[in-house]
This record gives C-alpha cells, structure tokens and sequence, in this order.
C-alpha cells in the first residue's frame, strides 16, 4: 500500500510540470486528483465487498473535497494521474489502463439507459484533454491521445491521435492521415445523428414545398393573363345588338332609337 502511494506521488512529478522538483508534502497536500484516487481505492475495495452504500457515500464525499467523481465500481490501473481534475467523471463500468493521464473536464460517460458495460475502456498511456467526453462501451487504443473538447463515440485504434465532434482520427502511428483516409474511416465509423437527420428532411421538405407554390403562382399568374386575353378578344359594342332585339321582337323603338337605326342604315 504504502509502496502505491509513493508511486503516484512519483508519477505526479514525472508528469506534471508545475510539480518538477516539488517536495513529497507539496504533492501530498496540493493535489486533488491524488486524493481523489486514493479515496477511490477504499471506494472500490468497500464495493467489492458488497458495501455499495457506503462506497456510494464514499464516493459523494470524494466529489465534494475534489470535485472529481469516480464510481466505487470503475477499475483503474497504477500510475493514474487526473491533472487539475475539477469536474471529471468516470462511471461505474470504465476500465482504465496503466499510465493513463486525464485532464479536468472529462467524462467517462455511457450512453443511453442500458444495464451491464456501458462505458469506455482506456488501454495502457492514454491521455485526454480538457473537457473531451468518451461515451459508450467502447476501447480507446495504447498510447492513443484525445484532444480538448473532443466527443468521442466509436473505437480508437493504438497510437492514434483523435479531435473534433465527432471524434476522427487525425494521426495514426505518427502519420498525419490524408482526407481521403479520414473521410473512409468517418464514413466506416459514423454514429447515425437523429437529430440532423430531421434537420435534413425538414429542409429539403420545405424546398420541394417552395418549389411548388412558386410553380402555383405561376400557372396563377398564366390563368389570369389568358383570361384576360379572352376578355378582350370577345368585348364588341351592344347598342346595336339591342336595337336588333327590340326589331325582331316588335318592340316599339324610341324616337331617339329610330333616328339613330337610320343613321346607321
């Protein structure tokens, strides 16, 4: 026990710079993610013997004085260092590798409501960055790096270097990938998104509705040109058509009538 413990007071001023040439009391008392890790320790060990209460309770304790939570049931490897570590959570069924390195912000996370393993697995070296979420039963490859506010939702090879939302592989053994490559592995390993897919059929919805009512008001806009068209070729004068009417039935004829009839004769 005591041996652990002064490894990971070794780790901590191999692996952070602020603490190079720091004094065992100065990393003993300043660090939080080392606390939190040796509170987890006894967390863990109380869950495994069946205390899961009071390794909960253990754990709500750990989260207040650190700010980071652990679940008594995560499994975490030797040389565990959380750096800074205000608000990092690590669920119940993450497995974390040796020399793994995690930055504050971080989320070992699961994903919907299911029972059993729903959270990552870390292998041996890995590190993420500040405010990156790792969500799902999934494995995040030896010596794999995760970049600042990353999501990552699908499996990392080893030694690959993962950015963005979704996460993508950007370099894979040293070697900056190409967009052909990044693409493929995009399309091969893409999480179907509901949501833009909506966002999607919305929009082209709303185009072919467009598309129609501009196509109705131009055949609107042709109707009322024929119509009118119409209306003029058929417009002729009408005193004469009544005069004949009133001829052909008999009906007298003003004097006015009878002098304009003759005008026109």
């Amino acid at each position: 026990m005591l041996a652990r413990m002064r490894e990971d007071i070794r780790t901590i001023q191999q692996r952070d710079p602020a603490a190079c040439g720091s004094r065992f009391w100065n990393v003993l008392l300043n660090y939080p993610g080392l606390h939190a890790l040796w509170m987890h320790r006894v967390n863990h060990a109380l869950s495994n013997a069946g205390l899961c209460t009071l390794a909960r309770w253990g754990s709500q304790c750990a989260r207040f004085l650190t700010g980071i939570e652990i679940h008594p049931g995560a499994v975490i490897g030797r040389r565990f260092f959380i750096d800074h570590g205000m608000g990092v959570v690590i669920g119940e069924t993450s497995v974390i590798g040796d020399d793994v390195t995690l930055f504050q912000g971080v989320t070992l996370g699961g994903t919907g409501k299911k029972s059993g393993k729903r959270h990552p697995d870390l292998g041996n070296g890995v590190s993420v960055g500040v405010g990156a979420s790792v969500l799902g039963d999934i494995l995040v490859g030896d010596n794999s790096k995760v970049g600042a506010g990353a999501v990552v939702i699908y499996e990392v090879p080893p030694n690959c270097t993962v950015v963005g939302v979704p996460g993508k592989i950007v370099v894979r053994d040293g070697a900056r990938m190409n967009e052909e490559e990044s693409a493929a592995q995009e399309r091969h390993e893409d999480l179907p998104d509901p949501v833009l897919d909506m966002i999607r059929f919305v929009a082209g919805r709303v185009g072919e509705l467009e598309a129609q009512v501009a196509s109705l008001q131009e055949e609107r806009d042709e109707a009322h040109t024929r119509t009118d068209e119409i209306e003029r070729a058929e417009q002729i004068p009408t005193d004469g058509i009544d005069v004949v009417e009133q001829v052909v039935t008999g009906d007298p004829l003003s004097q006015f009538e009878q002098g304009a009839l003759s005008e026109d004769i």
